[in-house]
């Protein structure tokens, strides 16, 4: 990404959020429009795809704690023309480069493949603009979507996923050159790709306009690629969902997106995961939840009652005596699969069960209950309580 388009993208605006918003809102506008913009929902929209890419180059920035500080320090910083150093007409008087504060190898602003990290976005700050080596090309980041059942979701399972991504051109080997020739160096950036910009005391970098960022010139251009260098491809790949997944969660993938350029790395595959829900366990976080029917006389007198488990065998439950419409019994280990490879636990909520029709027996001795427990009022405490409010 060029200094240019750092300090004038709206990455906030590119996701229609404050620039207050939470990961949690950024997220969720994310996830809305990548599904309305994703190349599989808009074949041959070259527009929705110009708009995918801009909406997972926001969320990538301001997903990140440390990328999204360094965004929003450098638009405050530089963005409106905010900072000048001092000097005649705004320029000289620091000794050093912003290289030397963010340039550093691993230090927060580094990214993977060398490039687009702050220190290249600052390069040739206050008057420093040596000349650049071409650099190896980090793949695009790549993503996609997959629905799964309850029970995979909790156990894990391993799913195929149909990209579609852009890799080097089969047809011309990745130099965008048709059969028999091959790209020159671009004598406007000398192969670098990029260029300087002097605004001010300031000299931008930003990618050559020539070349498009390439570093070469193709006279006589790829049939296939038309001497991008780049191409389509589809590929259907086989991805573990870790157990215990849950519905909206952003699996990441590293080094499973498009390949890299001159030997820069991949991107990364990231994957939306949606559940299916249960018809009758349901999910709190570790935990899996199911409700039980019982009877009266079960929830009064105390029983076994047997409980169902999630791809399991069912397990019996010690009701106590007095058991409360609505409580909550917990069975260890039954739940969903952690990261540590422990498991929560199986919550079961009892429901007394109220039948409608009773045969001429059940109903005498229903009668008989009444009449023997016509002493307790289980209204009495609340019509006091209510006379003295």
């Amino acid at each position: 990404m060029s200094t240019k388009d750092y300090l004038e993208k709206d990455f906030y605006k590119v996701l229609g959020v404050p620039k207050d918003a939470g990961a949690a809102e950024i997220k969720k506008a994310y996830r809305k429009l990548a599904r309305e913009f994703h190349p599989d929902a808009n074949k041959g929209d070259a527009k929705a795809e110009e708009r995918f890419k801009e909406i997972s180059e926001a969320y990538d920035v301001l997903a990140d704690e440390k990328r999204r500080k360094e965004y929003d320090d450098a638009r405050a910083l530089f963005g409106n023309g905010g900072y000048r150093p001092p000097g005649p007409g705004g320029a000289g008087g620091f000794p050093f480069d912003l290289n030397d504060l963010f340039g550093q190898a691993g230090g927060p602003g580094q990214q993977p493949g060398g490039a687009g990290g702050i220190g290249d976005l600052f390069g040739g700050l206050f008057g420093r603009t040596g000349a650049r080596q071409a650099q190896a090309r980090r793949g695009q980041d790549v993503e996609s979507e997959v629905t799964l059942n309850f029970t995979d979701a909790v156990d894990g399972a391993t799913v195929p996923i149909r990209l579609t991504s852009s890799e080097p051109c089969h047809h011309c080997n990745g130099t965008g050159a048709a059969a028999g020739t091959m790209p020159r160096t671009c004598s406007t950036c000398s192969g670098t790709g990029q260029t300087s910009r002097n605004q001010g005391g300031f000299a931008f970098s930003e990618p050559c306009r020539d070349c498009k960022g390439r570093g070469l010139i193709v006279d006589d251009p790829c049939i296939v690629c038309h001497g991008s260098g780049r191409a389509k491809s589809a590929r259907t790949m086989q991805v573990r969902v870790p157990a215990g997944v849950g519905d909206g969660q952003r699996i990441r993938l590293k080094g499973k997106g498009a390949p890299g350029e001159r030997g820069g790395p991949a991107g990364d595959l990231y994957v939306v995961v949606h559940v299916r829900p249960h018809s009758v366990f349901g999910r709190k976080a570790d935990n899996l939840t199911v409700t039980v029917p019982v009877t009266f006389p079960e929830a009064v007198l105390g029983a076994e009652v047997t409980v169902p488990t999630l791809g399991g065998a069912p397990v019996t439950l010690k009701l106590p005596a007095g058991t409360k419409n609505g409580a909550t019994l917990r069975v260890r280990g039954r739940g969903a699969a952690r990261k540590d490879g422990s498991r929560g636990d199986l919550l079961v909520t009892i429901e007394v069960t109220v039948p409608k029709d009773l045969d001429p027996q059940a109903l005498e001795a229903l009668e008989a209950y009444r009449a023997a427990t016509a002493s307790d009022d289980p209204r009495a405490t609340l019509m006091e309580a209510a006379k003295g409010a």
